[in-house]
């Protein structure tokens, strides 16, 4: 590819190590040897599941009186 054809064009992204491994080793307490034998489809996979967990959304008003009533504090 000539020198003026490749001037638009960005240098690709590097793989983003420090979130994965934080994710992997961290958010989901895998050891070492489990992150490392994982593939990328199992890493994106568990990643997907982690997001929809932490996306539930909090009890609308009736739903937590209701919670409250069933579960007084006193």
């Amino acid at each position: 590819m000539p020198p003026s054809a490749a001037a638009g064009i960005g240098a690709p992204a590097g793989f983003p190590w420090d979130e994965v491994m934080a994710f992997g080793l961290g958010r989901l307490a895998w050891p070492p040897e489990r992150f490392w034998a994982a593939t990328p489809r199992e890493i994106a996979a568990a990643l997907r599941a982690y997001q929809d967990r932490s996306r539930a959304s909090a009890p609308e008003r009736p739903a937590l009186a209701a919670l409250m009533a069933a579960f007084p504090d006193a």
